[in-house]
């Protein structure tokens, strides 16, 4: 099995090598975006069935962000709704013949916990701008903004390494099973690294949720207590 840390390019694009994980991810965010435009075109107040799911999707992602970070949904659930449903279907992926979860690949999960870096930020500066952010890592205490920084780099590091970690075991166990025991034995593992996954992108959008959240919270409770 190829090692998680190699990446061979299938082909070029300029300079750019273009790998296996890179094509996955392409075709998977084009099933995305395909499959929510040809579900959005055609909403009706009598919901048909697909419809309905979709519905339930949604409600079930707003009571999420409601519940997690106590505020309404509306500005947070296209990031997090995209994060958790591309983590799924990328971990599902597997099911497909041939194909490697992108997600057991450093540099998807890498990319991934770049974008919730980088949301926390956009989110935060909104929140209390530039300088109630950049204020949070003062928070309690100046002495604090070292560690605070550190703090915000190592959460991020272990979001990526938490996903890569657990979706890469799993296709690495499933493998040696399959090669020592045929087809029929790793039926059991692979379902129950299709719920890990299932898990995992959960989490991941939760740990998110929860990383937005404290930078938002940070500036409103340091504008409360100001003179």
């Amino acid at each position: 099995m190829i090692s998680p840390l190699a990446s061979t390019p299938l082909f070029h694009i300029g300079p750019a090598p273009v790998t296996e994980a890179v094509v996955a991810t392409w075709a998977i965010m084009a099933v995305l975006v395909i499959g929510s435009a040809a579900i959005t075109r055609r909403l009706s107040l009598t919901a048909s069935k697909t419809q309905a799911v979709c519905e339930l999707i949604v409600d079930t992602v707003d009571g999420q962000i409601r519940d997690t970070m106590q505020l309404e949904p509306g500005p947070y659930r296209a990031f997090i709704g995209t994060v958790f449903a591309f983590i799924f279907v990328a971990n599902w992926s597997s099911l497909v013949p041939g194909v490697q979860p992108p997600t057991a690949r450093l540099e998807t999960d890498a990319a991934l916990a770049l974008l919730v870096f980088i949301a926390i930020i956009w989110f935060g500066i909104r929140a209390g701008g530039v300088r109630g952010y950049l204020a949070t890592f003062a928070t309690p205490s100046i002495v604090m903004v070292p560690l605070n920084i550190i703090e915000a780099v190592t959460r991020t590091f272990s979001l990526f390494v938490r996903l890569f970690g657990n979706v890469m075991s799993g296709v690495f166990v499933v493998g040696i099973v399959l090669s020592l025991a045929g087809l029929l034995v790793p039926i059991p593992l692979m379902a129950l690294d299709l719920l890990i996954g299932a898990v995992q992108a959960y989490i991941f959008a939760i740990l998110a949720m929860v990383f937005i959240s404290s930078a938002i919270a940070a500036p409103k409770s340091s504008q409360r207590t100001a003179p």
